[in-house]
This record gives C-alpha cells, sequence and structure tokens, in this order.
C-alpha cells in the first residue's frame, strides 16, 4: 500500500490509528455479531495499523454491557438517548483518549464486511478523501413482503457514486470532524447533518459501494426515522411517497 497522506490529519495511511464507534442501546440480541465482525474486519489490516473498537452504551437496561465486557471491547456509559450525542461523544473519546486519527461509524444491529476496513484505506490510497459513505445490504428479507423488497431493490442505488449515507457505515478524518463541529445532538438525521457540512465546507467524500455492512431489517426502530422505520413505512406506502418523506434517496440509514 501506497505510503500516502490523508488531506485532513497529515498522517501516513500505513501508520493510521483507527477508533471503530458504535452507539449500542438495549442490542443484547445483535450486539455480539455486531462486534464480531469488526475483530474479524481488524484482523485482515496491516499490522503497522491500529484500530479499535469502543461502543458507546446509551440508556441499556439488558445485557449489552455483559456482552461487551465478554467481548473484551472498550466502552463507555451514557444516558442521552440521543443518538448524535451518543456518537460525539463515543468520537471524541477516541480522539482525545486513544488519539485516533480515522473514525469508522457502525451500528450495534450491523456487521460489517471483513474486508470494511481495508476497502476505507484502498479508497485512501486511491484518492485522498475526509469522509466515505458507504452502503447496506438487508440482512432478511423473510418477515417483509415481496413489495416492499422489489421496491427498495429498484430504489437503493448500490454503486459507487450513489448518495446514500447511512450511520451505519460512515468514516471520516478526525482532524475534519472537529473542524465542521462534529455530530449534532440530534435524535434521527445526524448522519445526514454531518454529511451536508463536510460538503459545505468543502471537504471530499467518496461514495462508495466497496465499504459495506450488512444490516438489520428489523421494523422495532431504535430512531424514530432510521433504517427501522423506513422499511416499516415502506410495507405500508408506495416507495415514491416513503423516498419523498426521507429526502429522495439522500438520508440517514437510506
Amino acid at each position: 500500500m501506497p505510503n500516502l497522506k490523508t488531506p485532513s490529519n497529515n498522517t501516513s495511511i500505513n501508520l493510521m490509528n483507527i477508533a471503530i464507534v458504535i452507539p449500542a442501546h438495549n442490542e443484547a440480541m445483535t450486539i455480539h455479531a455486531c462486534l464480531a465482525s469488526i475483530q474479524t474486519a481488524i484482523k485482515q489490516l496491516p499490522a503497522t495499523i491500529t484500530a479499535h473498537p469502543i461502543v458507546v452504551l446509551d440508556s441499556c437496561r439488558d445485557n449489552t454491557l455483559e456482552l461487551v465486557k465478554q467481548a473484551g471491547v472498550e466502552y463507555i456509559n451514557c444516558d442521552y438517548r440521543c443518538v448524535g450525542r451518543v456518537r460525539d461523544k463515543g468520537i471524541r473519546y477516541a480522539i482525545e483518549q486513544q488519539g485516533a486519527t480515522w473514525i469508522a461509524c457502525s451500528d450495534a444491529d450491523s456487521m460489517v464486511t471483513p474486508d470494511w476496513l481495508n476497502q476505507q484505506l484502498a479508497h485512501l490510497a486511491e484518492q485522498p478523501t475526509d469522509m466515505i459513505c458507504g452502503v447496506v445490504s438487508v440482512d432478511s428479507w423473510a418477515h417483509l413482503s415481496t413489495q416492499t423488497r422489489d421496491d427498495y431493490m429498484a430504489h437503493y442505488q448500490d454503486r459507487m457514486g450513489h448518495r446514500h449515507i447511512h450511520g451505519a457505515n460512515l468514516s471520516f478524518s478526525s482532524a475534519a470532524y472537529l473542524t465542521v463541529g462534529g455530530f449534532a445532538p440530534l435524535t434521527c438525521h445526524e448522519d445526514v447533518d454531518l454529511v451536508k457540512r463536510f460538503d459545505t465546507q468543502g471537504y471530499a467524500i467518496t461514495w462508495s459501494n466497496r465499504v459495506r455492512v450488512m444490516t438489520s431489517s428489523r421494523l422495532q426502530a431504535r430512531a424514530s426515522e432510521g433504517f427501522a422505520a423506513f422499511l416499516a413505512n415502506l410495507e405500508d406506502r408506495p416507495i415514491e411517497e416513503v423516498a419523498d418523506s426521507l429526502g429522495n434517496g439522500r438520508s440517514d440509514k437510506h
């Protein structure tokens, strides 16, 4: 891999310090698979690169904490019930306490692909970038209607240059993140807001379908207008109405 520099933090790719930040609110059913997939992706990295997950436990009342401890993953606690604040807390901790130079965001109900981190490094080597917006695959359609699946597949742009924004698959330079002010304290669409600020302030954004996560198709939403809510609405309404309500395809977890 070429020894290139990222434009925002001037850190050699070969010496990057990556933090994978995962917010979690009562995710005992999914957190084990999430963390196992992240640890698999970390093992694929070159030995010179440091990468570490951190779970931000937000108002958990189940045994998510015990499962995170069993996995040997670092965690911090909060009681926000606000995904924007939760993500920001974890990211600032990773930057200030662990010296993270690159942040990779995912969600506790998602599983990253084994090459998830290496694909991010490949993009940085090919063309220096400040942010990478990846894509998601749905883990199961079994409990959803055929019409929902067909509408979703017809609407989703699974290609390079797509314009989907997913908090479950969003990565960026630590320096750029701090410059734009970080995630806003929003209960939903915090990822859309952050990407918009990267864009308007002139930071380079890569829209990639090589950087991929598998996300849950559950209909019980953690965020009122997140991906679960999108799928639930799609079960009941035409794709045109649902897509319009979430910004014509450019929205969080959609």
